[in-house]
């Protein structure tokens, strides 16, 4: 008898936890990846928009704090209830947080122009108008997300795997990899020793003796490098004090009386979709780790921390984050996410976000961050039927190539784009004369700038269309270009216009690409009369 009462404790599955090991490793990374959020909100906030004090930390990282708690910590609490039903302690919560995206497209293009076009009719207020709007913009992009849940599921159904993980493959690679390799290069000594450190744990697949966790090591010996050289940021000034979330209801319903939904349509709706797609597409990737979520009630939720965020002061939508094979492959399970929304909720609501920074700077975690960009890039081939690489590439072209647009646009604004104009224009404007310079090198920027215009839908379109022509389903491969002419149609798609200083979503008709994706439908549906298969590998 206890022989078989040990065996049958012994074979009994281990019991899920709230807090294991692994989960400071993820800490680290999640904690470090919503703490760049938040000080670019709380620096884009006073220093671009104009935003006083009062409001960016007395509102805005307040209303931050309560959206970042009740995604994380519903997100642990349900990986950890699922973990408990399914008898297995590997399941690894999903990562949120702050939506990088919409914080730049809020700033740039909703919350900044807001206080421009206040100043020029001579409103009172110009940064209150500037943060109504934000809220405006946040709140719609809430509802976007949270109704969009519904139809999700059936969106996930009709997408080959490849098409989302190559979608994500493509940010990852572009945005967070390459991003974060050109800053490992620009301070080699704390960006190749942290960098080691991460690489000897997570591939090399070793441990530091006495159990330290890799992502603790390398974030404090690159905190050391930091203050050694000179690289860590100075202590703040400002003393610390406590700022409780407070709702804004009345300032969102004022921003809606004023119109504020219908002034920034153009920005409101792509977000939103954009959030709902990549969220839907973080879920396939946690699927692809073996951790399935259900889709609808993930989505929900996110949605309702958006919602939450607008409702408390923060003009800034939430989202699934991409990274949760890396967070997983790291041994972070349930507690990581819980513990991240904690301390960001403190964070946020005591002031002490610069102090933190000083103490811990971006460079002491960047390589773990790099690395994540490698795992998700990697999960797209590993997680996708072998036939299916070269759609992954497919796929991973548009993040790559916005990622460069990006950086050619930022160049431009740096050098002033040209010293030739109108003395009484301000900033660096962009228009004919720098596609037609950037024509002479034999460097077709304007097919960059529609390419970047909606550059996640584009990839999904031609990474699953890509997907069908490698399984002859030429039917299916037209319908994707249907979707594509209809997205572009819309404005949602290679849709661009010049904004100032930048190319920016124009939310009209892209009629060129209607044409085009239409052409290329019709020559899938020709293929069964026209062609014959042929899968002689040596003709």
């Amino acid at each position: 008898m206890a022989a078989e009462v040990s065996c049958s404790a012994a074979a009994a599955p281990p019991r899920a936890r709230w807090f294991v090991r692994g989960d400071v490793d993820g800490f680290f990374g999640l904690a470090l990846d919503n703490l760049v959020q938040l000080l670019l909100i709380d620096s884009l906030c006073r220093g671009v928009v104009g935003l006083p004090d009062e409001l960016v930390r007395g509102r805005i990282l307040p209303g931050a704090a309560v959206s970042l708690l009740v995604g994380n910590l519903y997100y642990s609490w349900q990986a950890l209830r699922l973990a408990r039903a399914e008898g297995r302690a590997d399941r690894c919560a999903l990562p949120y947080g702050i939506n990088t995206v919409s914080l730049f497209a809020y700033v740039f293009l909703v919350m900044l122009p807001a206080r421009l076009a206040a100043e020029r009719l001579g409103l009172p207020d110009p940064p209150t108008i500037a943060w109504r709007a934000g809220l405006a913009a946040a709140f719609g992009a809430g509802l976007i997300e949270t109704f969009g849940a519904f139809v999700a599921p059936w969106l996930k159904r009709v997408t080959p795997r490849a098409a989302l993980l190559s979608t994500l493959a493509g940010v990852a690679l572009g945005f967070i990899g390459l991003g974060f390799l050109f800053r490992t290069f620009a301070r080699p000594l704390i960006g190749f020793t942290t960098l080691a450190i991460v690489l000897l744990t997570y591939f090399g697949r070793v441990r530091f003796r006495g159990g330290l966790p890799g992502g603790l090591v390398a974030v404090a010996v690159g905190a050391v490098i930091a203050h050694l050289t000179g690289l860590a940021p100075p202590l703040p000034d400002a003393p610390l004090a406590w700022h409780a979330p407070t709702a804004s209801i009345s300032a969102l319903f004022a921003a809606l009386r004023e119109g504020a939904l219908l002034d920034h349509f153009a920005v409101i709706v792509p977000m939103g979709l954009f959030a709902l797609i990549g969220s839907l597409q973080n879920l396939e990737s946690a699927e692809a780790a073996g951790d399935t979520y259900p889709v609808k009630r993930s989505l929900a939720v996110n949605g309702i921390g958006t919602l939450v965020a607008a409702l408390c002061g923060s003009c800034f939508p939430t989202t699934l984050y991409i990274g949760h094979p890396g967070w997983k492959a790291l041994g972070a399970r349930v507690g990581y996410s819980a513990l991240s929304g904690v301390v960001m909720a403190a964070l946020c609501c005591s002031g002490a976000l610069a102090l933190v920074a000083s103490f811990v700077p971006i460079d002491a975690g960047m390589a773990i961050v790099l690395w994540i960009g490698l795992v998700i890039t990697a999960q797209a081939f590993q997680a996708t039927p072998r036939e299916h690489a070269p759609a992954v590439v497919v796929g991973l072209l548009p993040g790559v190539a916005a990622w460069g647009v990006l950086l050619a646009k930022q160049g431009l604004q740096i050098g002033g784009a040209t010293a030739a104009v109108d003395a009484t224009q301000s900033g660096a404007p962009l228009g004919p004369a720098q596609v037609d310079a950037f024509l002479r090198f034999d460097t077709w920027i304007a097919g960059g700038f529609a390419l970047e215009q909606g550059f996640i839908l584009s990839s999904m379109v031609l990474a699953a269309l890509t997907v069908a022509v490698i399984e002859r389903k030429f039917v299916r491969a037209a319908l994707w270009c249907v979707a594509g002419a209809a997205l572009s149609a819309c404005g949602l798609l290679h849709s661009w216009r010049f904004a100032g200083a930048d190319a920016v979503l124009a939310l009209a008709p892209a009629w060129p690409f209607v044409g085009a994706y239409l052409a290329m439908g019709a020559c899938f549906l020709a293929a069964p009369f026209l062609t014959r298969p042929h899968d002689d590998a040596g003709h």
